[in-house]
Formats: structure tokens, C-alpha cells, sequence
């Protein structure tokens, strides 16, 4: 197997702003695997939080030797390779994860919501993401998100009641929230919770945050509404911090290591009667097509991030009455535009 890889910079259609950052770009890392005259396509997303970059993303796929594997070898066998070679890194790993099984999955001419035996129609409808932003603005995400059936609304600054009612203005779309560890009070996380169940908000992710874990329990035991885990829950070894605390995760193939641990994690999650979120970030069609093949398994899905960029780089996903789907075609079913 070879493997090669490039920086490459997302263009966002809106400048992206959470309750403690904004940004108008995504620098990602672009990864390529061949083997038999087969090309794997695989990507590493780096917003600022996850705390890596191009340059640290490169270095850790530099030091991979993957020229001693080939299809015949067991793909497990080469993810846990990677996964050994140093701790952290994930969405590096997550880029090769990726590139391994649209690489396999073409080896067997099988997309990979096939190989696991979902039915692509029960995917749950995906989210539109309206970041914090001015009254007009913010009228005007929700205009373009007309063609969705829920938004996932960015909350945690001084304007969070102002947000909802503009958007509530505009549309009666369900919405759920996130408040990206915004709210540090738990009385006022509560009444947010109370305030906003009443406007037709379904689920919360990450009201407090990450380190205030018995205020969150406190939260999520009295919620009308479920609370799920984001910034708190990363991989699969995460998932005893977040039992009794939290009502469901959010998958991210950036924070999990891909495809293969984010699989491992719905069939853990499931047998703790946990609710399944699986999440993006702003990215090319090519995780969102990765991510879309376990779609079917989860309860809630925000596959948006391509719809969020104005460079997309391939294309394979579609958006069909409110939801995402894969493509029938192989491996992840993506082709390159450039």
C-alpha cells in the first residue's frame, strides 16, 4: 500500500461561530491509499478545538510505513497498527481509517452501508447547523435551511434567547441545540433547558461544561429533553466518564479514529441504552460520506459540514427530503472534482 497526502483549506460559506471561537476557513489534510491499482479516499478535518494542525496531522502520517500491507491483509490489522504508533492524533488516524475503508470497500465493489447490512432509509433526518450570529444573519441561515426538517442551533453566548426567537420567527423546524459548554450555571442550564423545550428544541448537546460532571448529571436527570455528550466524549474508552451522566454521545469520526472505532462505539452505546448522536465538522464530502454509512444506526445525525464550504473537492453524498445519503456505488462512493 502507498500512502500520500496533502494540506488542503476549507472556504466557509459564513463565518462559523461558537460560543468561544469563530472562523471563515477549516484547514484539513487530504490523504490518498493505493494498493492494486485501487485509490482510497481519506480526510483529517482540524477545526482549532481538537488542537492539531496540517503540519502535526503530516508528520504523524509520515512516520507510517503502510508499504508492508496490501488488500490481502485484514483491515482491522492495519487500523490497530496505526492507532499504536502514537497516542492522540485522531483525526489523522481518522484520515487513514477512512482511506482503508473506501479503499476495501471498492476491493469488494460494496459500499460500506451494504457490507454492515443498514438499510440506507432508515437514517435519521440530518440537522442544518446555524452558528451565533447577528439577528439578520441568522434569519438568513434559516432561510437557506428550508429543505431541512431539523437545525442544530449554536447557543452558549449572551444571545441565546434572541437566537431561538429570530429563528422561531422564520420557521417552526424542530431544532436541537448546542451549547458548546457555554452555560456554567446549573439552575441557568435548566431554565435554558425548560425555555427552550418549550420552543420545540428536541435534544441539547453539551450545556456545561466538560469538567463540571456532577452538575451535568444533576442537569440531565432533570432535563425535559435529552443531554448529549460531545466535548466530553471522544473515544470509546470515554464511555464509563459518561454513563449516568449524560443521556446519549456524539460520534465524530475526527475524535473517535473513524470508521471502524465509531462503529465499535453505536454497538457499546446501544447495549447502555445510550442515545447515538453521529456528528461532523466542517469537511469535504469526503468524511461526510463516511460518516454516512452508519448513519442508518444512530438516533440523531448532523452530516452538514459539506454544505458549509464553498470548495468542496469531491461529491458523492446526496440530500434527500431532509436527510443524507451514501452513494450505492463502492467503498464510500465518492469521486474527486479536482
Amino acid at each position: 500500500m502507498k500512502l500520500t497526502f496533502k494540506p488542503y483549506t476549507l472556504e466557509l460559506n459564513h463565518t462559523f461561530t461558537l460560543a468561544t471561537s469563530s472562523r471563515t476557513t477549516t484547514p484539513v489534510v487530504l490523504v490518498e491509499i493505493e494498493s492494486d491499482g485501487i485509490i482510497g479516499y481519506g480526510e483529517a478535518s482540524l477545526p482549532p478545538y481538537l488542537g492539531a494542525t496540517q503540519e502535526t496531522v503530516m508528520r504523524f502520517l509520515s512516520k507510517l510505513d503502510l508499504s508492508k500491507y496490501s488488500l490481502s491483509d485484514e483491515m482491522q490489522t492495519i487500523i490497530d497498527y496505526i492507532d499504536s504508533v502514537e497516542p492522540g492524533n485522531t483525526a489523522a488516524k481518522a484520515s487513514v481509517d477512512i482511506a482503508l475503508h473506501d479503499l476495501y470497500g471498492k476491493a469488494v465493489c460494496k459500499p460500506w452501508w451494504n457490507i454492515w447490512g443498514y438499510d440506507r432509509d432508515s437514517s435519521p433526518y440530518t440537522s442544518y447547523t446555524i452558528g451565533i450570529d447577528t439577528e439578520e444573519i441568522i434569519k438568513q441561515k434559516t432561510l437557506e435551511a428550508k429543505d431541512f426538517r431539523l437545525l442544530k442551533v449554536k447557543l452558549g453566548s449572551d444571545n441565546d434567547k434572541m437566537i431561538i426567537d429570530t429563528i422561531r420567527r422564520v420557521t417552526d423546524t424542530p431544532i436541537c441545540i448546542d451549547a458548546n459548554q457555554g452555560w456554567t450555571d446549573k439552575y441557568f442550564a435548566l431554565d435554558m433547558l425548560n425555555w427552550l423545550y418549550e420552543r420545540g428544541v428536541t435534544f441539547a448537546e453539551q450545556p456545561m461544561p466538560k469538567e463540571m460532571i456532577d452538575d451535568t448529571a444533576w442537569l440531565t436527570e432533570r432535563s425535559p429533553m435529552p443531554v448529549i455528550a460531545d466535548e466530553s466524549f471522544q473515544r470509546l474508552s470515554d464511555m464509563d466518564k459518561v454513563k449516568g451522566i449524560f443521556s446519549g454521545v456524539n460520534i465524530k469520526l475526527m475524535k473517535c479514529t473513524g470508521m471502524a472505532e465509531a462503529k465499535k462505539i453505536i454497538e457499546v452505546a446501544r447495549k447502555e441504552n445510550l442515545k447515538v448522536m453521529l456528528g461532523c465538522m466542517t469537511e469535504t464530502s469526503c468524511a461526510i460520506a463516511a460518516a454516512s454509512q452508519l448513519a442508518p444506526a444512530v438516533d440523531y445525525a448532523d452530516l452538514d459540514g459539506n454544505l458549509l464550504i464553498k470548495n468542496d473537492c469531491f461529491e458523492g453524498v446526496s440530500l434527500i427530503d431532509g436527510k443524507v445519503y451514501a452513494s450505492d456505488m463502492p467503498g464510500l462512493g465518492i469521486k474527486k472534482r479536482i
